[in-house]
């Protein structure tokens, strides 16, 4: 699937970013995982190469140019609504309970803040931990994606990259990635960028 990409209030998506042994989107955000439109509801795809635009380094995509305009016209109903669907996508693989920030419980104060950073969700015991996270975001997600890594790898099923279609080991050693919370293993450095361009194709999101 090809992307189109657009510029908004100035910026504009760059899929390239820095590989690690935990590779993630992380501060640089996480691609946009949900399989429809925010706007028409039509699947992505549908109408042609999907339209990528990027909001304060938070990326959305779109069956076509014209749904771009419509969402900017009511931004706050449509990312309440995306942030509805990114939590349910993602609660089944989010991988602690306990609050990243605190070390306590989740519910310890309450019912669970269940924020969406970027495209990911993160879960916190308050609002004062959600605000404490918003300030370096990107030691709490380092520490979330090793949170995945752990709970996910030991039950991963796949012995070949899902991009290259290679053994892992076959590049020097696999490189695990984490996105919309979910583990996905790759071959090399390098595949992580189509994970971000495809999401969809690699870990199964709806």
């Amino acid at each position: 699937m090809r992307l189109q990409h657009i510029a908004v209030a100035g910026a504009v998506l760059t899929l390239a970013f820095s590989a690690h042994a935990a590779t993630s989107a992380g501060a640089d955000g996480d691609p946009y995982t949900l399989s429809t439109c925010p706007v028409s509801g039509q699947e992505l795809g549908s109408m042609g190469d999907p339209v990528v635009a990027e909001y304060d380094g938070r990326e959305v995509r779109f069956c076509c140019d014209g749904c771009v305009s419509s969402f900017e016209d009511d931004q706050e109903t449509y990312w309440a609504e995306i942030d509805e669907a990114i939590i349910e996508q993602q609660m089944a693989h989010y991988p602690v309970e306990v609050c990243l920030n605190s070390g306590e419980p989740l519910d310890a104060m309450g019912e669970p803040v269940d924020h969406v950073y970027r495209n990911r969700l993160v879960r916190f015991c308050c609002e004062g931990c959600q605000a404490e996270f918003e300030e370096e975001p990107a030691d709490f997600l380092a520490q979330l994606d090793e949170a995945v890594v752990e709970a996910q790898k030991p039950g991963y099923e796949l012995e070949t990259c899902p991009v290259m279609d290679v053994d892992l080991d076959s590049m020097g050693g696999a490189v695990d990635y984490v996105v919309a919370n979910q583990l996905v293993r790759l071959c090399c450095a390098g595949c992580p960028n189509s994970v971000h361009r495809n999401p969809l194709e690699y870990i199964g999101a709806e």
